[in-house]
């Protein structure tokens, strides 16, 4: 699909009657597609939040419904189903979050399109081009009145916001080079863990879904796609028009198709802006993920835990060259909410609302980036928007 053809959303908003039932109700009634450790995770962040209410859950897999059932408020009274076009089918079902494996999402996306439920549906978008081209496709058949979010988090913090503002008001000048640091993980793999061994060997690839790039992306895919999708986003929502990058094993893997624990990408998105990704798994407890974004007057530094404004110092007269104390921070804030529960209540509280809201297009095309980087290191060589929209 040419990117000329995928049309932005017009603002809409509910209908005063719509709005109207959900207030009544007092809450918007969702339910998990895929309790596992992110359905759980997630889902009960929905479920504590006054705005939500738990009606439905749907595993393939009774012990992650058993755990849905206990570890997440109000499981135990939800509806059970195994089959997830049956929970979309519960007329007790306004909204939906999407938690299955990466190569599931286009599949569940388009059912809860048709279905025309709320969509909460975890990053990325898909697996590959194919998938998140089929993601596009059912979208544009979608109820411009439901609310689309993914998870892509960063875009609902308070701090991450109040950083962009300062980018796009002049606060740091021209900016020509953003970097993502996705740089965490604990000990390197020693031997297949084997905790589904005794598993026929497709449910053991399906519940071990992160291993394998098939399934899940890989490593760029499914979890740089964040860092990604920053990017992409303080470049004034543009997605890269080229790649290139290198990568490779640190530690052999016991068990998956990885091909890469630690990877460099450079992305250029035109007009001399480029993008850097610097990606390190197994680093022994290490972690140091964050966002810095250089510009003319000086830089801001984001993460989950923080914001941070650089700009110049008063006296930038050093003793050595070796002197390297930095005295150009302006300003630091800590962040004050979970910034996945910022953007769980955002999701509900603009239901209620009745804001127009629908990030499928950004978060479509920040994985799409994932995989444009993805496709240069495999190919050792600089990869086309283009070529990679070709490729499938």
């Amino acid at each position: 699909m040419e990117r000329r053809t995928i049309v932005k959303n017009a603002p809409l908003i509910l209908s005063s009657a719509a709005a109207f039932g959900y207030q009544a109700n007092s809450a918007v009634r969702f339910g998990i597609i895929g309790t596992g450790g992110r359905g759980q995770y997630v889902g009960t962040l929905m479920a504590k939040d006054s705005n939500a209410r738990l009606t439905a859950i749907c595993d393939r897999y009774g012990d992650r419904i058993d755990a849905a059932k206990t570890k997440v408020p109000g499981g135990d009274k939800a509806a059970v189903y195994r089959d997830y076009r049956k929970l979309l089918a519960d007329p007790n079902v306004d909204a939906v979050l999407i938690a299955t494996p990466v190569y599931l999402h286009p599949e569940h996306f388009e059912a809860a399109v048709q279905a025309k439920k709320h969509i909460y549906c975890e990053k990325p978008a898909g697996a590959d081009v194919a998938g998140c081209k089929r993601i596009l496709k059912a979208w544009e058949r979608r109820d411009p009145s439901k609310r689309i979010q993914f998870g892509f988090q960063q875009r609902f913090s308070s701090q991450y916001l109040k950083a962009r503002g300062y980018l796009t008001t002049g606060k740091i000048g021209d900016m020509k080079l953003m970097m993502s640091y996705w740089v965490l993980g604990y000990l390197a793999p020693t031997g297949d863990l084997g905790q589904y061994g005794d598993l026929p060997k497709e449910e053991q690839q399906v519940r071990r879904w992160g291993s394998w790039t098939k399934l899940s992306g890989g490593p760029i895919v499914e979890q740089d796609c964040h860092g990604i999708d920053t990017i992409n986003w303080f470049a004034n929502d543009r997605h890269p028009l080229r790649a290139v990058g290198r990568g490779g094993l640190r530690f052999p893997i016991p068990y998956g198709d990885w091909n890469t624990d630690h990877h460099d990408i450079i992305y250029e998105y035109g007009d001399g802006l480029e993008g850097w990704l610097i990606s390190i798994k197994h680093t022994a407890g290490f972690r140091d993920v964050k966002e810095q974004f250089f510009g003319a007057k000086g830089m801001l530094e984001t993460s989950r835990s923080y914001m941070k404004l650089h700009g110049m110092t008063p006296d930038v007269r050093y003793k050595t060259a070796d002197d390297l104390r930095d005295t150009s921070l302006v300003e630091k804030e800590e962040s004050k909410a979970d910034i996945t529960g910022e953007a769980t209540l955002a999701f509900f509280k603009g239901i209620l609302a009745g804001e127009s809201y629908d990030m499928t297009k950004t978060a479509v095309e920040s994985t799409l980036s994932a995989i444009l980087g993805r496709m240069a290191i495999e190919t050792r060589r600089e990869v086309s928007w283009d070529e990679m929209m070709r490729s499938a």
